[in-house]
């Protein structure tokens, strides 16, 4: 691991606009080049020529960061089986290791830290600190084992959230990609079966909704959050810009969104092959915000520091940090 450091940083002057319109925008930078670019004035969300910081490069991986009251930003390195602390230094420390392949993580109402594992064998969301707390919360569905557990989120009755994209393809009798709700103490209960590939989920500020992002499609979609955490009313949210390059034009598009966050204002955040896409608590899209991790599209992002106005985004062993206007929402980690 490096901390950041001057090795040929492209910094790309564009033109600073209020207005974006939301047309399809190509995929990303070239793998392993250091690009950064200024953000676009979004009012109310980040000051024009806004740049990202590499705070940290070269782990094995890096995603879903998580900001904890007193413990401060932690991030998985699931090529290492480990989370991560960042210190004060910029360095990075072992958190809790010994894991399965860690990839999202949720702090609950209690304050325990949820981790999804991917590993086979030990694949679902598992409680891994504090110490002497630990559990596995589910395992897997209908007598099968989940696939691969992607992202995760708590609800404020103690229930959690998680997306499983499973393999590419799904192996013969296998349990096909789908969202699952685990209420407090019960069994997991499939939620959404209907969409392709859902990654990136995420609770409204009130929880009436749930967002889950398409990873192999163009939309974030919405559900209404029924009273026993079942979900109803599917609906088109919003679509991205964000298009994945590779995809053959004769091909239906590919946003390849990943990680969603919300702030205080409800506007939501997601990762997409143009960077960091927002959108208006009513789904009208506000603009993007470039960002790059270096060896590939970032994956995952959430609020942090004190007052909640950094926005730490991870991916391919890199950890970002953008300074925000916005605040992220107060009443979860994230």
């Amino acid at each position: 691991m490096e901390r950041a450091r001057s090795l040929a940083i492209v910094i790309v002057v564009a033109a600073l606009a209020g207005f974006v319109v939301p047309s399809p925008a190509p995929a990303q930078r070239t793998p392993n080049t250091v690009v950064l670019e200024p953000a676009p004035d979004i009012p109310g969300v980040i000051t024009g020529g806004t740049l990202p910081e590499i705070v940290v490069r070269g782990l094995r991986s890096a995603d879903d960061p998580l900001w904890i009251p007193n413990v401060g930003l932690i991030f998985t390195e699931s090529q290492a089986n480990r989370v991560v602390r960042l210190g004060d230094d910029g360095r990075v420390a072992t958190f809790v290791g010994d894991l399965y392949g860690p990839l999202g993580m949720t702090l609950n109402r209690q304050g325990r830290l949820i981790s999804l594992q991917t590993r086979t064998g030990y694949t679902g969301p598992r409680v891994i600190w504090p110490a002497g707390s630990e559990r596995v919360i589910a395992d897997g569905f209908d007598g099968k084992p989940f696939g691969r557990p992607n992202d995760i989120v708590s609800d404020r009755n103690g229930g959690v959230y998680f997306s499983d994209l499973g393999p590419r393809p799904t192996p013969p009798g296998a349990l096909s990609p789908a969202v699952y709700y685990v209420p407090p103490g019960g069994a997991p209960i499939r939620v959404a079966d209907d969409i392709a590939r859902p990654n990136g989920v995420m609770l409204s500020r009130d929880e009436q909704t749930l967002y889950v992002n398409d990873t192999g499609g163009i939309h974030v979609h919405a559900f209404d959050v029924r009273p026993d955490g079942r979900l109803a009313n599917r609906r088109m949210f919003a679509t991205y810009v964000g298009r994945d390059g590779s995809i053959p034009a004769t091909e239906a598009p590919v946003s390849n969104a990943d990680g969603l966050a919300i702030d205080d204002e409800g506007r939501l955040y997601a990762l997409t092959e143009a960077g960091i896409e927002v959108l208006s608590s009513g789904g009208r899209h506000l603009g993007v915000i470039p960002v790059w991790c270096i060896t590939r599209r970032c994956q995952n992002l959430t609020f942090g520091g004190p007052e909640k106005r950094t926005l730490y985004v991870a991916g391919g062993g890199t950890l970002l940090r953008i300074q925000m206007v916005a605040r992220g929402f107060g009443a979860r980690a994230k």
